[in-house]
This record gives C-alpha cells, sequence and structure tokens, in this order.
C-alpha cells in the first residue's frame, strides 16, 4: 500500500536546505536579497533626481536627519554612515552646501568638529522623498518576506579581512562611538 502525501510536504522533503553554506536555498535567497536590493536603489536614485538632487545628496540628507537622532551629524559621523572617508564627505557637504541643501556649522565645545544640518530646503526636499520612499519600502520588506530580520546585520567579516567591518544597522550612532575606546570620534 502507497503513502500518500501532499504536494506541499512532497515540496518540501524536495526543496534544497537553505541552511548549507553555499548550498541552492542560500544561493537563492541571496540572489532574491540582491535583486530586491537594486530594485529598491535604482528607485531611489531615479526619485532623487525626479526631486533635483544626486543619490548622494539625498543620502547625505538623509544621514544628516536621521542617523544620530539629533538632527545634525558630525563629518565623521556623515563618513560612517555613507561608508566613505571623511575628506570625499567634506567635498559632497561642500557641494550640498552650494545648492541650499544643508549648512556647517563648527561645534563650539571644540573648534575641530564640523556640524551638519539641513537647511529649510533640505527639509523639504528630504520630507518629499521619504514620502515617496515609504510605499517602496514597504513594498522591498514584503518582497523579502521573514528574510528581513536575518538579514539586517550583514555577513560576518572574514578574519585577516582588513576592510572597514559592514555597517550595523542595528547599532546607534553613540554606541559605535563608545565602542571605540577613550578617543572622541565626531
Amino acid at each position: 500500500m502507497a503513502l500518500r502525501t501532499s504536494p506541499q510536504a512532497s515540496l518540501a522533503q524536495n526543496a534544497p536546505d537553505s541552511t548549507q553554506p553555499g548550498g541552492e536555498g542560500v544561493v537563492r535567497e541571496m540572489a532574491r536579497f540582491r535583486y530586491a536590493l537594486r530594485r529598491f536603489l535604482r528607485f531611489s536614485e531615479e526619485a532623487a533626481r525626479r526631486c533635483g538632487v544626486t543619490p548622494q545628496q539625498h543620502q547625505l540628507m538623509l544621514g544628516v536627519a536621521g542617523y544620530t537622532g539629533r538632527g545634525s551629524a558630525t563629518v565623521s559621523e556623515l563618513a560612517e554612515f555613507l561608508q566613505e572617508r571623511p575628506h570625499s564627505v567634506v567635498g559632497l557637504i561642500e557641494r550640498a552646501v552650494q545648492h541650499g541643501l544643508v549648512r556647517r556649522a563648527q561645534d563650539e565645545t571644540d573648534r575641530r568638529v564640523v556640524n551638519v544640518s539641513l537647511t529649510p530646503s533640505g527639509r523639504e526636499i528630504l520630507s518629499d522623498l521619504t514620502r515617496l520612499h515609504q510605499e517602496e519600502t514597504r513594498a522591498f520588506k514584503g518582497f523579502l518576506g521573514l528574510a528581513w530580520p536575518q538579514l539586517r546585520r550583514g555577513p560576518e567579516p572574514v578574519r585577516g579581512d582588513r576592510r572597514r567591518p559592514p555597517l550595523d544597522l542595528t547599532t546607534k550612532p553613540e554606541e559605535l562611538r563608545e565602542k571605540k575606546g577613550n578617543v572622541r570620534i565626531k
């Protein structure tokens, strides 16, 4: 006598093991993630251009307004947020100042530190872009399904890899500064 199984049970038995490193299931999950990420980034780049700013200026404004929770950020904080070198971020800030998107001010307690904040024009453009991105973000999370929580931290660094570790999206900027030891990094 043959046992009958449901189509779902049959699929589960024949499904590739998604827990095996490099297994077909893992590769498919990563491909799906990269596809969703690229679609979201393409949408974001096009939305920024439609609002009259470059994608890099949009990311800068997002970092200034939201990364620290203060509504402003230092050059070092923005470099971390953008995953760029500080001197590259200084050039981006300069161009954004020229376009009236952000303003710079030296820190009152430490003259070496430059604080960057949004201008009213920058706030308005960022607000428009945020509204455009809200629905797309929901679609992005829905597309990823249940994999979203596991993907927040990213891959672990390879031993001996000297590159900057991946940005941990669960860590707040204040906690990052505390982890760097006694050196005050702004």
